[in-house]
């Protein structure tokens, strides 16, 4: 086993998964908390590397492409302190993390794990459910549902249409984007048999982000929702095919072994951050409750 302890954070290596945990420090950014602990699988990883500076170096995990709901929702565009899969290192700890990669580098060539993307996701994405608070509205999501609510600073156009709720089966793409300079930021889904060209600012289906602090966690909505669509590698539903909500309902299949493996995992993580005080006896029976409907 690798480990190395850090205030920017821990990761350990078993030689079959990596454990994410953020640190306590004030440095660390909210997003990094509020994720929590991350179970990276080493099927997952396409490499891993270390950079050393005068003060400090830097350790950074390559996922696949398509491993991760996260990395897929904000494509390329969350901020280098949200990033999960970066660690800060100390200097005198620098021989630690050269280990650790080596670590995971024999791991990744004794089990001949291949760079390229995947066709499923391979993380489960955030829990659920969770409700984010940031620029113009409050998303939530529960696993089946978004939910939309406005705040007094939202346009006319968004407020007098009342709270909005999406199921999951209407929504076919969710869409982050940071505040990028004078550009505001959005969350965003795009509706079934509904698409609208407005601005973030207009659109009943688009929270508007101003570059505040909060911002950031909306990625979380984003990586939830992205998690329970089709995976970007699965073949298009042909132009002519119904929409979802109106064929009819196929026979109930019995799960596949990995997701079943998958989600008692999920409720074992679920049962430690409960002991642990990270959740709320409340958060953690709907979390498991959400997890249960799924098997």
């Amino acid at each position: 086993m690798a480990e190395i302890i850090q205030k920017d954070g821990t990761w350990i290596f078993d030689g079959d998964t990596l454990r994410l945990t953020p640190g306590r420090d004030k440095n660390v950014s909210l997003l990094r908390k509020e994720l929590g602990e991350l179970l990276v699988p080493l099927a997952a990883l396409a490499g891993i590397s270390f950079e050393q500076g005068k003060k400090s170096g830097r350790l950074r995990l390559r996922l696949r492409d398509g491993a991760d709901p996260l990395l897929h929702a904000t494509a390329g565009r969350l901020a280098e302190p949200h990033d999960p899969y970066q660690l800060t290192v100390e200097s005198d700890r620098y021989g630690v993390a050269e280990y650790f990669v080596d670590e995971v580098r024999n791991a990744l060539l004794l089990d001949q794990v291949p760079s390229g993307p995947v066709d499923a996701y391979l993380l489960p994405g955030p829990s659920v459910p969770l409700s984010v608070s940031a620029g113009d509205g409050v998303a939530g999501f529960d696993g089946e549902r978004v939910r939309l609510e406005w705040k007094w600073q939202a346009e006319d156009a968004k407020s007098a249409g009342g709270p909005r709720t999406l199921p999951l089966s209407d929504i076919v793409a969710v869409e982050w984007q940071p505040t990028v300079g004078l550009e505001n930021g959005h969350l965003r889904f795009t509706v079934r048999a509904a698409p609208t060209k407005a601005p973030p600012k207009y659109d009943p289906n688009a929270v508007e982000l101003w570059g505040f602090k909060r911002d950031p966690l909306m990625a979380l909505v984003a990586a939830a929702v992205q998690a329970r669509l089709p995976h970007p590698s699965a073949p298009a539903a042909p132009d002519d095919a119904p929409p979802a909500g109106d064929a009819p309902a196929p026979a109930p299949a019995a799960p596949a072994e990995d997701d079943h493996d998958a989600l008692l995992r999920r409720l074992r993580e679920l049962g430690e951050l409960h002991r642990s005080g990270v959740l709320t006896d409340e958060e953690f029976g709907q979390a498991k409750q959400a997890v249960l409907k799924r098997m």
